[in-house]
Order: structure tokens, then sequence, then C-alpha cells
């Protein structure tokens, strides 16, 4: 198949299902990951929200991998040849709370591919749309941006240096140091090759960033950790994220919150020099 923007949109509709038990391990190690005391979880404990990407990962072969440590192109994904691919945000509905010891299918399906120019070069946007099912009925539905994008050209400011100032309003907030090891134990947990979060030579030799990447769901399971934090015996019913810039190692961030309107949260992260890297939202029941 030729391989360019109307081929890429014949993947919209694709769809593949994926059936697993969901274990207490992972969601005891991110607890850990996270800094949290919580409970040993058990057969029956709830996974709290967003902690479901612990589950369901890809398992490529080694054979399948490609030099940026991700699964090579093609496959369930079309084949966009763009050499950075990223989580750029997403909307999540929870109905109810996955379990441990529960069978959850998850339905994907290609929703949407579209390309654009930006300031920056060529953009490719794919929308994947989640549904996680159990045996109440679906738990979860999600759709997941994916951003494709081309190296920039010599001499091009960094999305960083572009970044809006974010809010200084919070009523909540929380200092994170993302070293090394907390960006390793994501991705060892969610099982994610792909080397800008912690290969540093590939990183700023081959990308040309300056530290390592925070994982973008990592920094949205922060914001939601933080208001978990905040408000222990809250049920999130809504949650929508967007990343607006990234962030490195090599300084610290602080993600923050806001009681709004209702039961709606703002949640966002502002890096070491002000700047918005994520904004959110999230709902409670």
């Amino acid at each position: 198949m030729t391989s360019g923007p109307d081929s890429w949109r014949e993947w919209i509709g694709r769809t593949e299902r994926q059936t697993e038990v969901v274990t207490a391990m992972p969601q005891a190690a991110l607890s850990a990951t996270l800094d949290r005391d919580d409970p040993a979880p058990v057969r029956g404990s709830e996974v709290p929200p967003l902690w479901h990407w612990a589950y369901f990962m890809p398992v490529a072969k080694a054979r399948d991998i490609g030099p940026d440590g991700h699964p090579k192109r093609g496959g369930f994904l079309p084949p966009v040849p763009l050499p950075r691919r990223m989580w750029a945000g997403g909307r999540l509905a929870f109905s109810h709370a996955l379990r441990v010891g529960d069978e959850v299918t998850r339905t994907s399906r290609i929703a949407d591919v579209t390309m654009k120019e930006g300031r920056s070069g060529t953009l490719v946007f794919v929308v994947v749309r989640h549904e996680y099912a159990d045996g109440r009925g679906v738990a979860i539905t999600e759709e997941h941006d994916i951003v494709y994008r081309d190296m920039p050209a010599a001499g091009a400011p960094s999305p960083a240096a572009k970044a809006q100032p974010a809010r200084s309003d919070e009523q909540y907030a929380r200092e994170i140091a993302p070293d090394p090891v907390l960006l390793f134990r994501y991705s060892a947990i969610t099982f994610n090759g792909h080397r800008i979060h912690y290969d540093r030579s590939y990183v700023t030799g081959v990308e040309g960033y300056p530290g390592l990447i925070v994982h973008g769901p990592l920094i949205a399971t922060l914001l939601l950790d933080n208001l978990r934090r905040h408000h222990s015996s809250a049920r999130v019913k809504a949650f929508a994220f967007r990343a607006m810039s990234p962030l490195f190692d090599i300084h610290r961030f602080t993600v923050c919150g806001r009681e709004e309107a209702g039961a709606r949260h703002a949640l966002w992260a502002r890096n070491h020099e002000g700047a918005l890297a994520m904004e959110a939202t999230a709902e409670l029941a």
C-alpha cells in the first residue's frame, strides 16, 4: 500500500480487541512509584482512575522494535513515517472502576486520521477510541490523541520556549522531582520502550531535547493523584487533558488544582519557569 495521507485514512475504522485479567502487581508498583501509602491491592480492589494504563500494553517482539524504542510503524496504527510520536491528550469517561481479579476486554478503534501543517512542520493526528468492558458492562470510554511530527529544523525554538504562562491560582499543589528512577519505573510498569524517557544520549543527541522527557500519561496521572490526595474520597467520572509543552528530568515541576463550578476541577502542570506543560479538567461524581 502506498504510504501517504489518503492511504493512512484507510486505517479509520480498524479495530482490535484484547482481553486480560486485572492483576495486583501493576497497581502495587504504580502506588509505590507515586510514593503513596495505599494498602496492598487484593482481589476486588478498585483500580484508580488512569491506572488502567498499566494494563493492555503492546508486547511487540524485539525484532519488531523501531530505532526509537517504539514498535515499528504499521499494524493497528497507520504507518506514518514522521519520526516523533507523542501522546498529545485524551478524554475519558468512567462509569465504574475496574477491579483486581476481573477479566476485562479492551476494544480499540481508529476513529480519525488527519494531517495539517503547523509552525513546526507537518503534523499527523490519530485518534484512537478505547472501550474497557468487564462483567458489569463498559467501565471506561477513552479517546486517545496521538500526534506524529518531524524533527525540528536547525535553530528552531523548542516547544518549551514557546509555551504559554501557567495560571497561579491553585488551591492545592505538589512539587514533583522527575528523576530518572521515576521515569524508568513508569516506563517499566507500562512496558514503554520509547527511548526518550530513559536513554539520555538518544534523547539529547538524536531527538535534540535537553533531557529525558517526562511521559505525558505520567503527568496526567500525577494531576489526578494530586486531586485524590486533596479529595481522598473523590470519585472521578470524567477527565480530559492536553499536553502543551514538554517536561524534562533536569528540572522540578508542580502539579496544581483548583475547584471550580460544581464538581469540576481545573488541573494543570507548571514547569520551573512558570510555563504551562499540561492542562486538564476532572469532573467528580
